[in-house]
């Protein structure tokens, strides 16, 4: 894609109004745009694979400044910064090579990469939360981490509950608006 003034914009747009999105009280757990960014951002920067890395970064890395100054004057009890957060990152920006995969034009193509991105982050991330004694604190057995991950499936429903409706938004979006520029050019 090629990025001219008014894609820069549109991204900014979408990078600033998916981090207040995350802010907002009382959403359901894990229920977030930011994974459906880094799948869609996979898929629509295949030449320019830098941007596709940073549309989910800047979004998860804005909404968690405004979280940290919230916490900061009293506004939530949810700190904005914390420790294993930049494997958070990691993990969040590595959905997006799951979008590299997926071809654009084609429903199901779409439909197993909004899928999978979030299963593929429940999977990952709850098993670094249990490797790392976070949550709550699981013995390292079998057990142990299938507790871990029963305890997240709150967060695993809403995450991909989040990942398909926005993910549904972006790509349905984004075909719309280029097919009302490809119509403006033969017009």
């Amino acid at each position: 894609m090629k990025l001219n003034k008014q894609v820069v914009l549109s991204l900014l747009a979408l990078t600033t109004l998916s981090a207040l999105y995350r802010l907002i009280p009382g959403r359901p757990l894990g229920f977030a745009p930011q994974i459906a960014i880094a799948v869609f951002g996979g898929a629509l920067f295949v030449q320019n694979k830098k941007w596709a890395f940073i549309l989910p970064l800047a979004s998860m890395f804005l909404s968690d400044c405004l979280f940290e100054l919230m916490f900061r004057y009293g506004m939530t009890h949810y700190i904005g910064f914390y420790s294993g957060q930049i494997t958070n990152y990691l993990l969040l920006t590595s959905m997006t090579v799951l979008g590299f995969y997926i071809q654009r034009t084609k429903i199901a193509s779409v439909a197993v990469g909004l899928l999978a991105a979030p299963t593929a982050y429940f999977v990952l991330s709850n098993g670094v939360v249990w490797l790392n004694g976070g949550g709550y604190d699981r013995p390292k057995t079998l057990t142990g981490l299938l507790a871990c991950y029963t305890d997240a499936l709150p967060f695993y429903g809403g995450s991909l509950a989040g990942t398909v409706c926005f993910g549904t938004l972006l790509f349905v979006g984004w075909h719309f608006a280029k097919t009302r520029a490809t119509n403006n050019k033969l017009a």
